[in-house]
């Protein structure tokens, strides 16, 4: 029995991972940027809070941004064209 492969099932395209993987370190770079600035503007006990986010979100953005992809299923293709091995009935 041979196994057909559709487009649906390929892998997302190394650069469009690379792209969803940059947009969301960019994302919570953009939130650490305004908890910087909170700490400006916010004062007591909750100046801990954009504190704390200042401080840990890029160690989570890094993690994140370098977080790998989803490791393929057995039997599927790891990009198009590549070898499969043959099935015998």
């Amino acid at each position: 029995m041979t196994q057909t492969h559709t487009v649906t099932s390929l892998q997302e395209s190394p650069d469009s991972e690379r792209r969803a993987r940059m947009v969301k370190y960019a994302v919570a770079m953009g939130i650490r940027l305004i908890c910087i600035a909170a700490c400006f503007l916010v004062e007591g006990w909750w100046l801990l809070l954009p504190a704390f986010g200042a401080v840990f979100l890029p160690y989570f953005a890094v993690v994140t941004a370098n977080s790998v992809a989803k490791k393929p299923r057995a039997g599927q293709l790891l990009r198009p064209g590549s070898l499969a091995p043959l099935q015998r009935s």
